[in-house]
């Protein structure tokens, strides 16, 4: 299995929170939380997951591969008593590595995803960014207006124009693999289909998101017994931006109990 070197940014002093993006994310999306942890004595590694942000690209990207990224991460790094939190793709990355590595773990943080298998979803975003071409569609305003006329939530949008960078003087480009996403969304929607942690566990979800519902319950406390669930109601999927308040006080008082 081919080990990643992951990119990171980190932030502060203290104890090891290690923050995971989400599907087309990357390390920057959590730099306004990570300074409101370091704030609380924490020191706040926001990764790139591998085929993301600043961490090479690979052809595989499964949750195994990418839990041996992290472990690879914690132990170059000399950390302890780590607390792991991840949104969605990064949530899946978290659950596999805790019941895996358990002893490498003092607690974790799920960020609106379930240990359950999820439907491939993203094509459409997949096929809008696809008909890019940064030879031709050379600035953020003609890209913008490309993918405005194929997605219609804007949000949507302006996340994945967090994500387009100077490649060149003349050339834009993702910040992530593209490719070797698209081949692997199977994997990124793959169930947890063994193992439990004991550790203490937060699952906070997005009340308008749909990733986690009530009967999604019984499987969390299956594989995670001592998980706490809230839902924020009024956040969808992007939960830590469309609640930020809401979100980073779930966090912080999860955190002081450890």
């Amino acid at each position: 299995m081919e080990i990643t070197e992951l990119f990171s940014k980190i932030y502060g002093e203290g104890r090891p929170l290690i923050i995971l993006h989400g599907l087309f994310g990357m390390s920057d999306n959590w730099a306004t939380h990570a300074k409101i942890f370091t704030h609380h004595g924490w020191q706040v590694h926001a990764v790139d997951q591998r085929n993301h942000g600043r961490s090479p690209y690979t052809t595989g990207h499964s949750y195994d591969e990418m839990s041996s990224d992290l472990e690879h991460y914690i132990k170059r790094h000399n950390l302890n008593n780590v607390v792991l939190m991840g949104h969605s793709m990064g949530g899946k990355t978290v659950m596999n590595f805790v019941v895996r590595l358990p002893s490498l773990v003092d607690a974790m943080i799920i960020v609106d995803i379930a240990p359950k298998a999820y439907p491939v979803h993203h094509q459409e975003y997949i096929n809008a960014m696809k008909s890019i071409d940064f030879t031709k569609d050379n600035s953020r305003k003609a890209i913008e207006a490309k993918l405005s006329k194929q997605l219609n939530n804007p949000g949507i949008i302006q996340f994945f124009m967090k994500s387009l960078y100077w490649k060149s003087r003349e050339e834009l480009a993702w910040r992530f693999n593209l490719s070797a996403l698209e081949i692997n969304l199977d994997e990124i929607g793959a169930a947890l289909d063994y193992g439990y942690y004991n550790g203490p566990s937060l699952f906070i979800s997005g009340g308008k998101s749909g990733y986690i519902l009530p009967e999604d319950h019984d499987s969390i406390y299956e594989h995670f017994p001592k998980a706490s669930i809230v839902t924020i109601p009024e956040a969808g999927h992007w939960v830590h931006a469309e609640a930020k308040d809401f979100f980073s006080a779930e966090v912080l008082g999860f955190l002081e109990t450890l």
